[in-house]
């Protein structure tokens, strides 16, 4: 379920959250921070930081890791500017879609009431038009005005960005988001109405150093990234493993098999799946997450969830997704919520269609390279 993993579930995740550490090697930032030195450098360069420069490349050229913050292992965001000067965003950066929108000042819906919304009237650079916007998400939906402007990512400043000023929000999915607006990181070819996606511009303007980008998402509350124009080894270990991009629009590959203690329990002779960043958990068709669910003792309950007693995650199998002859298995742990001392929940759910979903529990694990110039996914098992 796109954004969501149901309302009731995110109200019940806010009361009993728990956070698992991650160990990792130590980095700068860790540096600055245990010598009180970071606040005073994020505050001198609030758009530089994140922003890498690599001598084998020209001062243009760049690689820009843009920090996210985790709501309730739920909803992953970040920051964008835009316009002149620069007015200030949080947006999903989301893999399974292609446009960038927020709300905007024509907006009174519910939900662009208690979110930033965009004045065009006070940016010297925004260039209006007279299009029009929809876009429908697997929930929540938004319609609008399309325009242009500068867009800040992490530093890098793109020129001329086709967005959506969301006019209505309807329904109550984004009113209880955290996040405004959306950066779809998808293909060109799902963008409505022909708008360049964010990374696409990039790319064209020169801004970084490789065609590609990729995520780290950890269980922490700060703590994951987002990389335009780089791989950072230190959020991985052991080998990437390279798939190709079966379908050019979603980030689309081909799955083998999903396996539970060596016997095909889904996927059986293969099936497509997409890897997104936009979805919380792992969806797949109703009768093949079924099996999955019977399979690690997971029982139906209220608003599509399935719960688990957390008592007996010690005992419950590894869930494998075999994807290009290499096995990708997600732990007990890796995909279930706590949610009280001795409830937790699936991170299996149902989606319409035949597609799967790889969402936000299989990125946790897999260290996820969206490789454009290449069309192919990289996976390594993250840190």
């Amino acid at each position: 379920m796109k954004y969501l993993a149901v309302l009731f579930t995110i109200v019940a995740l806010s009361e009993c959250l728990v956070k698992i550490p991650l160990q990792r090697g130590t980095k700068v930032r860790d540096t600055l921070k245990k010598k009180n030195l970071l606040e005073d450098l994020l505050q001198k360069h609030r758009y530089d930081i994140g922003t890498k420069y690599n001598s084998a490349f020209s001062k243009a050229a760049l690689v820009a890791e843009e920090p996210l913050l985790n709501s309730l292992d739920t909803e992953y965001y970040g920051t964008i500017y835009i316009g002149t000067p620069p007015q200030k965003f949080t947006v999903v950066f989301d893999t399974g879609s292609s446009n960038l929108w927020v709300p905007s000042v024509y907006c009174s819906s519910p939900a662009c009431q208690k979110h930033q919304r965009f004045n065009p009237s006070q940016s010297s650079t925004f260039q209006s038009t007279r299009q029009t916007i929809s876009i429908q998400y697997g929930t929540g939906s938004m319609q609008g005005y399309l325009g242009y402007d500068t867009v800040k990512v992490s530093g890098l400043a793109v020129s001329d960005q086709p967005f959506g000023l969301s006019s209505s929000e309807p329904g109550i999915i984004f009113v209880y988001s955290q996040f405004d607006g959306i950066l779809g990181l998808g293909y060109p070819n799902i963008a409505v109405d022909g708008a360049t996606p964010v990374f696409d511009n990039m790319v064209e303007q020169g801004l970084v150093q490789q065609n590609l980008f990729s995520v780290y998402l950890s269980r922490k509350t700060s703590g994951s990234m987002v990389i335009f124009g780089g791989v950072d080894h230190s959020y991985f270990t052991g080998p990437i493993n390279w798939i190709p991009v079966t379908q050019q629009g979603y980030w689309q590959i081909a799955v083998d098999s999903i396996l539970v203690n060596g016997q095909t329990v889904a996927c059986s002779g293969g099936c497509q799946a997409i890897v997104d960043t936009g979805t919380s958990l792992v969806a797949g068709p109703a009768y093949e997450i079924s099996k999955i669910q019977n399979a690690i003792g997971a029982t139906a309950a209220q608003y599509g969830e399935y719960k688990i007693n957390c008592g007996n995650l010690p005992n419950m199998p590894n869930v494998v997704f075999v994807i290009n002859g290499i096995q990708y298995p997600l732990t007990p742990s890796a995909y279930t919520n706590q949610i009280m001392q001795a409830e937790c929940t699936s991170g299996f759910q149902n989606t319409a269609g035949d597609l799967w979903i790889l969402g936000d529990v299989f990125i946790r694990e897999y260290y996820s390279i969206f490789d454009r110039e290449n069309n192919r996914v990289g996976l390594a098992k993250a840190v």
